[in-house]
């Protein structure tokens, strides 16, 4: 499956960071981590740190896929409103959930402090408007949910967001204390560098074709006929799950974004904030550590990688006239456009867990606008996994829900 479109900027910014040798040997392991993304990454780095002789392997070069394509915003906030996932799952698992993503925040700033880091990360603050004057009353109701979890949260005026941030016509909004960005693509590379010094073994452009399954191991087979024993897979291929079995767990979307010319300052007052509406599909944008402006939107049903290309230029144009509605007097030069493939769940949470059909393995899935906050949530459950134990989030998360 292509998962992105021609030109990903963070591919075209960082270059080829570093390359690994593909399988041309047999190897054993306690830990086989499938695919090499962020959420491979992190979760062969918390692999690492528990001990464990850990093998990762990616069809692609390193970072190929998805996290080339990602716009690497940082949020606690979830696709689905607290206020519904309540509704949906219940208050303990939806603040649970919620409160999760937000430590996953602060994760990520340790673990970028202890392996030094250049990937950019930045704590930014997060603002969520409401882009039409009917939807202020439920994100009125949103913003009290918040507050009585206890998340740090202001509501703020179209007024207050004017003065503050210079964005027009809005209806008033959520000001949230907790968010960050990173360069995703590069801290993916960066984890694997420091872990591989650690022991772990690294396969690039080596595609997993079968798995067989023993008492205690399963065998996986290589498109060049190399084998890894491995007592448990870890499976960390995001969107591309949909091939691995026939149930209809989540619905694939094309994301569009684009990224400015590099300008001193480019949209005021916005490098410590993410920003995102109420729209359907909504519209969203944060600055980048080197001077451009990102945004992102128009979401459509994904049908292939060609018929999503197609679009590029439609979606641009389309992106660049939201922008210019609320951000009238900025004008954005445009030096990169392209497309990602990510997915939405139901419920908007991730699966990660087990799953009847795959002995000694376990799920990492991270679908949804929050991929790589659930990625480090899913380092947490992963680790437990490995003990025979389950994590509190675990009912919310699991397959078959």
């Amino acid at each position: 499956m292509n998962l992105k479109s021609n030109e990903p900027f963070w591919l075209l910014k960082n270059g080829l960071i570093t390359s690994y040798p593909s399988l041309k040997t047999n190897e054993e392991c306690e830990v086989l981590i499938i695919g090499g993304g962020i959420t491979g990454s992190l979760i062969a780095h918390q692999m690492v740190e528990d001990g464990y002789h850990t093998i990762l392997i990616d069809k692609r070069e390193i970072g190929n896929g998805s996290t080339s394509a990602t716009t690497s915003m940082l949020q606690y906030e979830i696709d689905i409103p607290l206020s519904e996932l309540i509704d949906k799952i219940g208050e303990k698992g939806a603040i649970r959930s919620y409160e999760a993503c937000s430590r996953a925040i602060d994760t990520i700033s340790q673990i970028s402090q202890r392996i030094k880091s250049d990937a950019g990360f930045t704590r930014k603050k997060s603002l969520y408007f409401a882009s039409k004057k009917k939807d202020v009353q439920w994100l009125t109701k949103e913003f009290e949910a918040r507050k009585k979890a206890g998340f740090k949260v202001k509501w703020l005026s179209a007024e207050q967001i004017s003065d503050q941030f210079g964005i027009e016509n809005t209806y008033g909004g959520i000001l949230s204390a907790q968010g960050g960005s990173i360069d995703a693509f590069r801290f993916a590379h960066e984890l694997l560098m420091y872990n591989a010094k650690k022991g772990l073994k690294i396969f690039d452009k080596t595609e997993m074709l079968k798995v067989e399954y023993h008492k205690g191991f399963n065998i996986a087979v290589m498109d060049s006929g190399f084998q890894i024993k491995a007592k448990k897979i870890i499976y960390c291929i995001g969107y591309e799950s949909k091939n691995l079995w026939k149930e209809n767990f989540v619905n694939l979307k094309s994301t569009y974004a684009i990224v400015s010319e590099i300008e001193n300052d480019p949209s005021g007052n916005l490098d410590n904030l993410l920003v995102w509406n109420t729209d359907d599909p909504y519209l969203y944008m944060r600055t980048t550590d080197d001077g451009r402006l990102l945004v992102g939107g128009g979401d459509e049903d994904f049908y292939g990688a060609e018929k999503r290309d197609i679009l590029l230029d439609k979606k641009e144009k389309e992106i660049i006239k939201a922008l210019k509605k609320i951000k009238p007097d900025y004008h954005f030069y445009t030096d990169f456009v392209w497309a990602g493939t990510f997915g939405e769940t139901e419920d908007g949470l991730p699966y990660i867990g087990e799953h009847k059909k795959f002995r000694n393995s376990y799920f990492v899935l991270g679908f949804g606008g929050n991929g790589i906050t659930f990625s480090v949530t899913g380092m947490e459950m992963s680790s437990l996994f490995m003990q025979n134990k389950k994590h509190p989030l675990s009912r919310y998360f699991k397959f078959g829900r």
